[in-house]
C-alpha cells in the first residue's frame, strides 16, 4: 500500500527482480504517477517497458491499476569492457554494438556507474565534454544545462526534456546495457505531463517567455492537477526566444519550446491577452478585454520591455524597429529585403551586437554606442575591443563613445527613416534602425497597485524562492522583473545580495524552482529550501560566447588567459581575490567547470589563476 512518495521509493529499493506483473493500489496518489516513480526512479527498473500503456487513462478518480511489463533487450557497448576503465567523476561515450548510430554515455559517481543519453537535450551538447560533480549533475558544457546521473532528469535549464537512463553492468569480460532502441535513438525522455485537471488549485502565470515554460512543465512534471492559466501579450507560444536576435528566425513554429498540442494535453489554458491590473486582495487577474481570472497562486513572469530613444524621429518614422517579439523580427526581415541595405544599430548590447552580426553578410551595418567599446558594461574594454575586431574583420563599422542625436527620414519616402544623425554632425544614411539600449522590467500594470512597492528600476523584490513579500506567499516573481538574493561568488555568504539578471535561463531556472515551491506546500507546512544555481548565458558576438556567474556586485580586475589575439581566451572577472564571472570563447569547458565550482564554492582565487591553476585540473 502506497501512502506517500517514500513508500514508492521503498518499493522501488526493494525490487530486486523484475516480477511479471505490477498491481498499483496507491492513497492520496495517483497511480500514473507511482507508475512513473516505478520507472524512472531507480535503474533497476529503467530497462522496463510497459506493454500497455490504457492505464494512462485522463481519469484520476481510478486510484488502482495494473500492467505488465517485460525486460528490455541487451546491448554490447563496443568502446568499454570493464566498468572499471570509468575514471572516478568521469565518463565515456560508447556504441551500442546492433543500434545503428547508437550511443550511450558511462558515468562514475564513487561506486555507482551509470548509463544515459549521451547528448544535451537543449542543443545537443555532446556530454562526454561536460563536468561531473560529486552530488551526482552533470553540467553540459556548452550553455549550462544539467542532469541528475542517477535518474536523467533535469536539474538545471536549458534542458527542455530528461535523459533515459539505462541498467548497466559487467557480463563475461565485456559491458551491457538494457534498453529499448527507440529510446537509445530518441535520444532523451519527454515529460508526461498529460492531466484531467481535479483540484482545487488554480495557477495563474502572467507571461510568455521562459520563465513561464519553467513554471508550467514542471508543475505537471511534479504531478500538479490544480488548473494552470498563461496569460500574455506575445504572439506566439514560449519559444526559444534567445535565437530571435542570434537568427532573426520568422517562423515562431521553428523555435517554439512545445507546440500546441503539448499544452493542450497537459491542460494549459493559454491565454492571449494583456493584463492591466491585479486584485492581491481578492485574488483576480483582469485584462484588456475585460476577463477576470481568480487564482490560488499567482507568478508574475512578464520580463523585459524594450527601451526606445526619446528623441525626434525615433518616436514617428518608420523603419525603425525593437525586437522582442517574433513579429518584429519579421518585419526586420521584410524591410531588409533582398539585403544591400544601409543598416545603423544603435545600442552594442548583446542584442545589437548578436543582430549586428546576423545581419552583417550582403549588408553595410553600423552600430553605434555610448561606450568606449562593444559591450564594454558587462565584458569590459579590453574584452570588448576583441569582439569589434572580430566585427570589423566582418565589415561591421563601430562608431564608438559617440551620442545619437536625432533621425531624419528619407528623400523618396518621408514616412520612413533615412540617417541618423550623431552630436557630433555625423550622419549616417540608413534604410532602417535597429534599437539595441537594453529592456526595463515589464511591471506598467503594477505602478498604481497599493498592495505593491516597484523597486527603483521597476523590478520587484522577492526572496530566495522568488516569494514577493507583504502577500500572503502565494505570489512569485521571476525573470527580468524579479531581484532576489544571488547567492554566487562575491554576494554576501549569509543572506545574499539582492540582483536583478535578465538571463534566459536564470527566469526558467526561477520558474522550476516556483514549481517546486507550489508543490511543496500543497503537502508540507515546512518551507522547502531553494536550490541554488549559478547564472549562465551565452551570445553569438561572431563567435560563440559563454559566460557564468554575475558582475551585478561589481568587478575590479580582469585576468585573461589564453589567446585573445586569436579569439581564444578564459577572461576571469574579478572583486578583491572573487572571481565573481568567466566568460569564454573557444575553451569549452572551462565556463561550466568554473560554474560548478562557483556552485560548490571552491572557485580558484584571483591570485591561483594568475599563477597559472588550470580550472579544469581543479578537483571538485
Amino acid at each position: 500500500m502506497l501512502r506517500s512518495h517514500g513508500h514508492i521509493q521503498g518499493l522501488v529499493n526493494a525490487l530486486h527482480q523484475p516480477p511479471s506483473i505490477i498491481r498499483i493500489n496507491s492513497i492520496g496518489c495517483d497511480p500514473r504517477f507511482v507508475a512513473l516513480n516505478l520507472l524512472y526512479i531507480n535503474p533497476r527498473l529503467i530497462p522496463w517497458r510497459i506493454s500497455n500503456r490504457s492505464f494512462f487513462s485522463t481519469s484520476t478518480s481510478a486510484l488502482s491499476t495494473t500492467f505488465p511489463v517485460k525486460m528490455a533487450p541487451e546491448f554490447r557497448l563496443k568502446d568499454i569492457s570493464s566498468l572499471a576503465d570509468v575514471p572516478n567523476f568521469d565518463k565515456v561515450e560508447s556504441e551500442v554494438v546492433g543500434i545503428e548510430g547508437g550511443k550511450v554515455l558511462v558515468v562514475r559517481v564513487n561506486e555507482d556507474v551509470h548509463a544515459l543519453n549521451p547528448r544535451c537535450t537543449h542543443y545537443g551538447a555532446p556530454l562526454k565534454l561536460g563536468v561531473v560533480s560529486p552530488d551526482g549533475r552533470i553540467t553540459c558544457a556548452w550553455h549550462g544545462a544539467c542532469f541528475n546521473i542517477s535518474t536523467g532528469d533535469v536539474e538545471d535549464a536549458p534542458a527542455p526534456s530528461a535523459l533515459n537512463k539505462f541498467e548497466v553492468y559487467e557480463k563475461d569480460g565485456a559491458v551491457y546495457i538494457k534498453a529499448e532502441p527507440a529510446a537509445i535513438k530518441g535520444g532523451q525522455r519527454d515529460p508526461y505531463v498529460k492531466c484531467a485537471v481535479a483540484g482545487p488549485e488554480k495557477v495563474v502565470v502572467i507571461g510568455g517567455g521562459s520563465g513561464t515554460f519553467g513554471v508550467v512543465q514542471t508543475l505537471r512534471e511534479l504531478n500538479f492537477n490544480g488548473s494552470i492559466t498563461v496569460i500574455s501579450v506575445e504572439p506566439n507560444l514560449p519559444l526559444d526566444r534567445t535565437k530571435l536576435s542570434k537568427a532573426l528566425i520568422q517562423d515562431p513554429k521553428k523555435i517554439e519550446l512545445r507546440p500546441k498540442e503539448w499544452y493542450d494535453e497537459a491542460s494549459i489554458n493559454m491565454v492571449s491577452d494583456e493584463v492591466t491590473s491585479v486584485d492581491f486582495v481578492t485574488k483576480t487577474v483582469s485584462t484588456k478585454s475585460e476577463k477576470s481570472f481568480p487564482y490560488t497562486k499567482l507568478v508574475l513572469a512578464t520580463g523585459g520591455i524594450p527601451r526606445q530613444i526619446p528623441l525626434p524621429g525615433f518616436q514617428e518614422l518608420g523603419n525603425i524597429f525593437l525586437l522582442r517579439f517574433v513579429t518584429h523580427s519579421q518585419a526586420i526581415m521584410a524591410a531588409v529585403g533582398g539585403k544591400k541595405k544601409k543598416i545603423v544599430i544603435v545600442g552594442s548590447s548583446f542584442i545589437g551586437m548578436e543582430v549586428g552580426n546576423a545581419l552583417s553578410k550582403g549588408n553595410d551595418v553600423t552600430i553605434i554606442d555610448i561606450s568606449k567599446t562593444p559591450l564594454e558594461r558587462v565584458m569590459g574594454e579590453e574584452v570588448g575591443k576583441i569582439f569589434q575586431k572580430n566585427f570589423e574583420k566582418s565589415g561591421v563599422k563601430f562608431k564608438m563613445s559617440a551620442s545619437v542625436d536625432k533621425a531624419t527620414p528619407s528623400t523618396s519616402d518621408p514616412r520612413r527613416v533615412g540617417a541618423v544623425h550623431l552630436k557630433d554632425g555625423t550622419v549616417l544614411p540608413a534604410d532602417l534602425v535597429i534599437l539595441g539600449v537594453g529592456v526595463r522590467p515589464a511591471t506598467d500594470f503594477l505602478k498604481d497597485n497599493p498592495a505593491i512597492s516597484l523597486e527603483k528600476d521597476g523590478s520587484l523584490k522577492t526572496d530566495e524562492s522568488f516569494v514577493v513579500s507583504g502577500l500572503g506567499g502565494d505570489v512569485f516573481a521571476i525573470g527580468d522583473i524579479a531581484t532576489y538574493p544571488y547567492h554566487g561568488p562575491g554576494s554576501d555568504p549569509e543572506k545574499g545580495t539582492y540582483t536583478r539578471i535578465e538571463h534566459w535561463n536564470v527566469a526558467q531556472n526561477a520558474g522550476r524552482s516556483v514549481a517546486r515551491t507550489i508543490v511543496h506546500s500543497l503537502v508540507s507546512s515546512q518551507p522547502l529550501k531553494p536550490k541554488s544555481f549559478i547564472p549562465i548565458f551565452w551570445s553569438a558576438v561572431g563567435v560563440q560566447l559563454r559566460y557564468c556567474g554575475s558582475t551585478g556586485g561589481g568587478w575590479d580586475s580582469l585576468v585573461l588567459k589564453g589567446e585573445p589575439e586569436n579569439s581564444k581566451f578564459a577572461a576571469y572577472y574579478c572583486k578583491g581575490q572573487t572571481v565573481v564571472a568567466v566568460a569564454t570563447v573557444a575553451m569549452d569547458p572551462i565556463m561550466t567547470k568554473s560554474a560548478v565550482l562557483m556552485r560548490r564554492g571552491i572557485m580558484p582565487s584571483k591570485k591561483e589563476i594568475e599563477d597559472g591553476v588550470d580550472v579544469l585540473a581543479v578537483g571538485i
